[in-house]
């Protein structure tokens, strides 16, 4: 196997065999992302690293838990990370002293990753599912609710009766509701 050209899934498949072309591979492409989830989790690099150790190791040592059709590789990766290092919050916490806020060097300007990512999947199957209905009820949709006009400036715009508007607009929502 090329591990250069490679899919996340098949590296992580290549790691019940052993590759370990595949888990540098895997390491190279993802050591970034995941060391600044755990950083931000932790607000310490040191342990950031640790956890990011940590977490490749489990993956490399349990790759026969991964399920595609659960997820990507990636997501499924980042999320053990994020988890191990929420593990080590807590572990912290309890061991010692409760840790504050401040001295967990959260930044709150900084977005939510994970709300982000939420986010743009719920854009996405909204978007697909638009782009399900007929012609004439997508467009009644996309003016009210992307263009914000009224029912009657959708009559106007499109040529055609209010009622036709409202009808359009209650069938489409009624296919949407069951699609999402």
């Amino acid at each position: 196997m090329e591990v250069r050209t490679a899919s996340d899934e098949a590296l992580i498949a290549a790691f019940q065999q052993n590759d370990l072309r595949a888990l540098e591979e895997f390491y190279d492409r993802h050591h970034g992302v995941a060391l600044a989830v755990a950083f931000r989790v932790l607000g310490d690099r040191a342990m950031a690293e640790d956890v990011l150790q940590e977490a490749f190791l489990a993956v490399w040592r349990q790759a026969d838990t991964y399920h595609p059709e659960r997820g990507n590789a990636r997501s499924w990766f980042l999320s053990i990370v994020r988890h191990r290092a929420i593990d080590v919050t807590r572990g912290r916490a309890y061991a010692r002293e409760r840790v504050s806020l401040d001295a967990l060097n959260l930044n709150p300007s900084y977005p939510d990753v994970w709300q982000q990512v939420d986010v743009i999947l719920d854009k996405e199957r909204v978007r697909d599912a638009v782009e399900v209905l007929p012609p004439e009820q997508r467009e009644t949709v996309m003016l009210a609710y992307f263009g914000g006009l009224t029912h009657p400036e959708i009559a106007e715009r499109t040529g055609v009766p209010l009622g036709t508007v409202k009808g359009r607009l209650r069938l489409a929502m009624q296919k949407l509701r069951n699609l999402l």
